[in-house]
C-alpha cells in the first residue's frame, strides 16, 4: 500500500478498495479495484465495480521505473486482464511528490538503476518468482543460478508493453504530470489517454539518454500522431503540452485535475455498459495493422471463439465425436 496519505491528490478513497494480484505484497505500485458509493452508482454500497486502477508508486523520483516496478506492474496488469468482471484498467501515477510537489505519471526507466546491459534490482529486491533462495522449482542450483543471473538486468518494460497490446481491455492513462521516456512510451501504448490541464507536460527523452523506444513507443506514435511530427518528439527531445498533446492526438482529453481521475472512472464505467466481445474484437482490429501476424492471430482466435459458440461449429464437433459426415444443410453461404 501506499506511503502516501490517500495516494494521490485525485485519489477519492471512498471509490476504491485496495486490491492484490498475489499475496506478495506490492512496494512500487498501487493496485485498487473501484467500488460502488450506493445509490449513486446504481449497485449496493461497496460492491464491486468493472474498473481497476494501477499506478505507480515512486512520487519522489517522478514515478521512475525499475525492474521492480516493471514486476510489479506486469503482475497487476495480468490480474486486472484475467479477472471476468474488469471491463477497463486505469494506469496512473500516485503524487504529488512531497519532497518538492511535483506531479508524474512516469518519466520512464530510473537512470539510477540501469546498468551496462539493463536496469538492475536493488540488493535487497528479489526478481518475482524467482523465490526466496533463487530457485525454480524442479531446477538443479546451477542453472536457477544462471537464470537469475540473467534477469537481474533487465528491459522487460517491453514484455509489458506487450501484455498491455494482448489485454481484451481498454487501459486509460489517467496523465497527471511528467510523463517521460518509458513513461511517454506506455501512454502511447494504452487505448485512450486523459491529461491534467495543469501538470501533464510530455517529453521523449529517450535520444538525451542513450536510449530509443524503436518498437511501439516509436512505432505507435508516428501511427498516432504523423511521422513528421513523431520524429520532433523524438529527436528534438523538446516539452509540449497538455493543449499540444490534444491537438496532435497523443491524448484524448484535457481535463482540469480535479477532475482527471474522475474523467478516466466515467470512460472506465461507460467501456463496461458495452458488449464485452464488440469491446474486444475492437480492440484486436485495431491493434491487428500495427502488430501483424501477432495481431492477426489475436483477431482470429476471438473469432474462433465466436465461432465455437455456432451450431454451425458445434454441429462439426458433434458429428466427429459421433464418427458421421456432417450435415451442413441448415447453415447457408451468407455473403
Amino acid at each position: 500500500m501506499s506511503s502516501l496519505p490517500g495516494v494521490s491528490d485525485t485519489f477519492d478513497a471512498a471509490r476504491w478498495r485496495e486490491a492484490r494480484p498475489d499475496d506478495v505484497p506490492l512496494r512500487e505500485t498501487t493496485y485498487h479495484r473501484l467500488v460502488s458509493r450506493g445509490e449513486v452508482d446504481g449497485a449496493p454500497a461497496g460492491h464491486d465495480l468493472p474498473v481497476v486502477r494501477i499506478a505507480f508508486d515512486r512520487p519522489e523520483l517522478r514515478n521512475a521505473f525499475g525492474p521492480q516496478t516493471v514486476d510489479e506492474l506486469y503482475r497487476c496488469i495480468d490480474d486486472a486482464r484475467s479477472t471476468p468482471d474488469v471491463a477497463a484498467i486505469i494506469l496512473t501515477g500516485n503524487g504529488p511528490s512531497s519532497r518538492d510537489g511535483g506531479h508524474a505519471f512516469s518519466s520512464g526507466g530510473n537512470q539510477l538503476q540501469r546498468g551496462a546491459d539493463g536496469y538492475q534490482y536493488q540488493p535487497d529486491e528479489t526478481p518475482h518468482g524467482a523465490g526466496h533462495e533463487g530457485l525454480e522449482q524442479g531446477m538443479t542450483p546451477q542453472r536457477a543460478a544462471r537464470i537469475d543471473r540473467g534477469r537481474r538486468a533487465r528491459m522487460h518494460i517491453l514484455e509489458v508493453q506487450r501484455l498491455m497490446r494482448s489485454t481484451p481491455k481498454p487501459i486509460i492513462a489517467a496523465v497527471g504530470g511528467w510523463t517521460t521516456g518509458g513513461g511517454h512510451s506506455l501512454m502511447v501504448v494504452c487505448d485512450l489517454a486523459v491529461a491534467s490541464a495543469e501538470h501533464a507536460i510530455f517529453k521523449q527523452v529517450d535520444a538525451d539518454v542513450g536510449s530509443f523506444d524503436a518498437g511501439y513507443g516509436a512505432g505507435l506514435l508516428a501511427r498516432q500522431i504523423g511521422d513528421k511530427r513523431a520524429r520532433r518528439i523524438f529527436y528534438l527531445a523538446e516539452p509540449y503540452t497538455p493543449t499540444e498533446a490534444e491537438a496532435w492526438g497523443v491524448v484524448n482529453a484535457v481535463v482540469p485535475h480535479a477532475e482527471l481521475e474522475e474523467t478516466a472512472i466515467g470512460w472506465g464505467l461507460t467501456v463496461a455498459t458495452k458488449s464485452p466481445q464488440s469491446i474486444r474484437m475492437l480492440k484486436y482490429a485495431f491493434n491487428m495493422i500495427d502488430d501483424g501476424i501477432a495481431g492477426q492471430q489475436a483477431f482470429a482466435g476471438e473469432a474462433t471463439r465466436l465461432a465455437y459458440m455456432t451450431a454451425e461449429a458445434q454441429e462439426g464437433r458433434d458429428a466427429f465425436l459421433q464418427h458421421r459426415a456432417p450435415d451442413w444443410s441448415p447453415y447457408p453461404y451468407y455473403f
